[in-house]
């Protein structure tokens, strides 16, 4: 599993100390690009969606792509736009207009939409992010844990090989039992001066830690 550490992190030799780590880098708050880009394994472009929606604001999708222009390629990978707590035709509307491949990007399927729906990405993307809201906003309650197995079960029915699975805001949940491929999260860039434990430190134990290699929910496989 690829742990994504969200960003920005200060003070900027807490951030370099952490080179070699992966990053998660917001277009809401994009001060550490480009030092991410030079010391990071890969970076992950998030689009900011999750600071518009608990701010109030619109995402300013022409600027997102304009940035994602500027910064992806190999290794690196974005988050295509969605609308948190949208309709499943919204997020059609924010995938139509994508212009980047799609093994340079993931698109969102919230939690609170329909398993047809990602089933229907899964036939198509070779990743996608797993986003919380709605009733599963609060990622770790027991109607959250409950949709996620659904989920992984959905996915396991269709085939043998899952796609990437990322999962947002979901560190906490790396030793958990869905078979994330990677997952991101802020909890070092937040926590780190309350906790009084050095960012790189937090992040290798972060790090450390894995989820299982396949999913073992009680799903009826039927491999494709």
């Amino acid at each position: 599993m690829i742990h994504y550490h969200g960003t920005p992190i200060t003070p900027r030799k807490a951030l370099l100390e952490m080179s070699g780590r992966h990053f998660c880098v917001s277009f809401a708050d994009p001060r550490d690009i480009d030092v991410c880009l030079r010391i990071g394994q890969s970076v992950m472009l998030d689009n900011g969606a999750f600071t518009a929606f608990t701010k109030g604001k619109p995402m300013d999708v022409p600027r997102y792509i304009a940035w994602c222009e500027e910064h992806l390629a190999h290794p690196h990978w974005a988050v295509i736009p969605d609308v948190i707590d949208g309709t499943e035709e919204q997020q059609r509307t924010g995938i139509a207009g994508w212009p980047f491949p799609a093994e340079l990007s993931a698109p969102v399927w919230h939690l609170g939409l329909s398993l047809d729906w990602l089933l229907e990405m899964a036939d198509n993307w070779p990743r996608i992010a797993l986003g919380s809201s709605g009733q599963y906003w609060q990622v770790g309650s027991p109607s959250w844990t409950r949709r996620m197995d659904e989920a992984f079960n959905a996915l396991a029915s269709r085939r043998r090989y899952l796609p990437w699975i990322h999962g947002m805001r979901m560190l906490g949940q790396c030793d958990g039992p869905w078979p994330l491929a990677s997952a991101d999260s802020t909890n070092v860039a937040r926590n780190h001066k309350t906790a009084r434990i050095h960012p790189e430190l937090m992040a290798a134990r972060i790090d450390a830690k894995q989820p299982a290699k396949r999913w073992s929910g009680t799903a009826q496989i039927e491999l494709i």
